[in-house]
């Protein structure tokens, strides 16, 4: 393979990946701090739609994007008043955002399905900003929770919000910016889909991806690292799907379509059999929390 196709390979696999990275190191901050929100998938979904509207009606990628981050945000805050002001079961708040999520993106995007637009601009070797910004973002991320005060502060909160709360620390608060910062990627994520990787609009156009990036923050044990690992991991088993599609392999075309997500959650396991991945869990993941209930 010449050099010229390796980092065209490269960039695909980078771009396959991203959407997944971002949602997943988003959610990743969240649970940090003791938020369990499965309403990954229909944030994506959202931030997807809203993001190609917003650019087919203005032309302009940089509004797109930022509209997506909003629906992402818009429903995170949803999430946020119920399982922070309401004191909401998590996982059931979750899957009822999923499902909100889903159909109001299928009600918005009826206008767009045939809808175009122009694709983000290719910087190094074929990759463009975004997927070269995410994988500065999973750093920074990483640096913050491990090695600065605020960032330790956010895993205290998620795993004894109680103690945290009496040290003096505005669990609540934390809690609703972390959340917020998780809409934020999730929208980001589903915009990435729908005006860089694909482009365009199509319902459903996540293809699970939300859940997928559940499972590679859970089986990363909670390290962006080993997240940006396990991204570009599916990344690289979605390409070498599409390849063996195109070279006309006997395999089964569903078959072939299921190796991507076949081949992550064997790989993730075995992530998390080697490393003891559970003993990382934040201890309050997904318990309500609200400081009169500790008087």
């Amino acid at each position: 393979m010449s050099p010229e196709s390796a980092l065209l390979v490269l960039a695909a696999v980078l771009a396959a990946g991203t959407p997944l990275l971002l949602a997943g190191l988003g959610e990743l901050v969240a649970e940090r701090a003791g938020v369990l929100n499965l309403g990954l998938e229909g944030m994506m979904l959202l931030g997807a739609v809203c993001g190609f509207a917003a650019c087919v009606e203005t032309g302009s990628l940089g509004i797109g994007f930022a509209a997506a981050m909003g629906a992402g945000v818009a429903l995170a805050a949803l999430f946020a008043a119920l399982v922070l002001g309401c004191l909401a079961n998590h996982v059931v708040t979750g899957l009822a955002l999923t499902l909100f999520g889903t159909g109001l993106s299928a009600l918005i995007g009826l206008k767009y399905t045939a809808s175009t637009i122009d694709p983000l601009a290719p910087l190094i070797g074929g990759a463009d900003a975004f997927a070269l910004g995410t994988i500065v973002l999973t750093g920074a991320v990483a640096v913050i929770l491990a090695r600065t005060k605020t960032g330790l502060i956010l895993r205290a909160v998620g795993d004894d919000p109680a103690s945290a709360h009496a040290l003096g620390y505005p669990v609540r608060s934390l809690k609703l910016g972390a959340i917020l910062f998780g809409g934020a990627l999730a929208g980001l994520a589903g915009g990435y889909l729908s005006l860089a990787y694909t482009p365009l609009w199509a319902e459903g156009m996540t293809a699970g991806r939300g859940w997928i990036a559940l499972a590679l923050v859970v089986f990363a044990s909670w390290h962006p690292g080993k997240l940006l690992l396990g991204a570009y991991l599916f990344g690289g088993f979605t390409i070498a799907q599409l390849h063996a599609q195109s070279l006309g392999l006997s395999a089964p075309a569903e078959l072939l379509s299921a190796l991507p997500y076949l081949a992550t959650i064997v790989a993730v396991v075995m992530l998390s059999r080697r490393s003891r991945g559970q003993e990382n869990a934040p201890a309050a993941l997904g318990k309500a929390y609200h400081p009169r209930l500790e008087n």
